[in-house]
């Protein structure tokens, strides 16, 4: 049962009953209903402007996200110019040291090999930067690995220089006998005037006419398989294998003083110019070996002659004149 209510009236002195309106229920939900809409929208504004309002630690959260983002970036950057000096240093590998040591260029799918297939990046995917991280990972792992085929490439150059620079210190390179010892450059290799038969025959050496007792030097380094005067012909002589295929011979010694199984070096004295042997007159006759094959001395003095030297011996090798042996 609702409670009856008055109100005093000053004009009247007296209490007078109130009335309930009716309107005035309709406008109290109305304005209650609004209310809660308006709480509603304000509630409903608030939740939807709640993330960017950060707390102290997710500022500075925000804060450390933000800084590893930019140093992704600079890394990414780096490793991009890392690629770039890199990719220098695989062209001259492949169009300049390998062409010099006479070896095969590593193709670039040898260089970056194992990066296709199945993706080894799927741990990183799912966060808001995995693109960012996934690419800077992919190119640490390429520059990586082409890092260590580079390496391995420059260690074999490196023992190809050195099996180079054997080679060229091996190989017969310097006369036998100094130009300056010289009493004249007797015959060279080719066809020539026997000196006993005086038939022609084939000369497979070179004649260095000097005084008995000249020193007679090794051309290359090696080690002395001969020094005898066993072989029909020579006297006493010398031979020397300089390993990789090359063998050189110095025939009619006076005397030799190495031994066979000895190691020598270019311009090392092994014996001194005689006439022992089948000879006419004191001279070394000198021969070249590859492979078991003669082959004309006259390719073997860019060590010790001037480009005139070299002509000038060349012009008297030419001279179909009589060898001394």
């Amino acid at each position: 049962m609702s409670k009856v209510k008055y109100y005093y009236d000053s004009e009247t002195l007296s209490y007078r009953k109130i009335e309930k309106k009716k309107g005035r229920k309709i406008k109290i939900f109305a304005l209650s209903l609004l209310g809660m809409f308006l709480s509603g929208f304000l509630l409903l504004l608030v939740y939807i402007n709640l993330p960017s309002v950060q707390t102290p630690k997710e500022l500075s959260l925000q804060r450390e996200l933000n800084n590893m983002q930019l140093q992704f970036e600079l890394l990414n950057k780096k490793i991009e110019q890392a690629q770039a000096v890199l990719a220098e240093v695989e062209d001259r590998d492949n169009n300049l040291y390998r062409v010099y040591f006479e070896s095969n260029p590593i193709p670039d799918e040898q260089r970056k090999a194992g990066f296709g297939g199945i993706n080894r990046y799927k741990d990183l995917e799912g966060f808001d930067n995995s693109k960012l991280i996934i690419n800077t990972t992919r190119n640490l792992d390429i520059l990586t690995k082409q890092i260590v085929v580079q390496s391995k490439s420059l260690d074999e150059i490196a023992k190809l220089a050195e099996e180079k620079e054997k080679l060229l210190e091996a190989i017969p390179a310097i006369q036998p006998v100094k130009n300056e010892d010289l009493t004249r450059m007797a015959s060279g290799y080719g066809y020539r005037t026997d000196p006993f038969t005086k038939a022609r025959k084939f000369h497979y050496g070179m004649d260095f006419t000097a005084p008995r007792g000249t020193p007679v030097y090794a051309t290359g380094d090696g080690k002395v398989t001969r020094a005898d005067n066993t072989a029909t012909g020579y006297g006493n002589h010398v031979v020397i294998d300089h390993g990789y295929g090359y063998e050189s011979l110095y025939g009619h010694l006076y005397k030799y003083n190495v031994r066979a199984g000895q190691k020598v070096k270019r311009g090392d004295i092994i014996g001194f110019v005689g006439s022992t042997g089948r000879s006419e007159a004191p001279h070394c006759h000198y021969e070249v070996f590859k492979d078991g094959e003669r082959i004309n001395p006259i390719n073997f003095y860019y060590g010790s002659l001037t480009a005139e030297e070299f002509a000038d011996i060349l012009r008297k090798a030419q001279e179909e004149n009589q060898s001394l042996d």
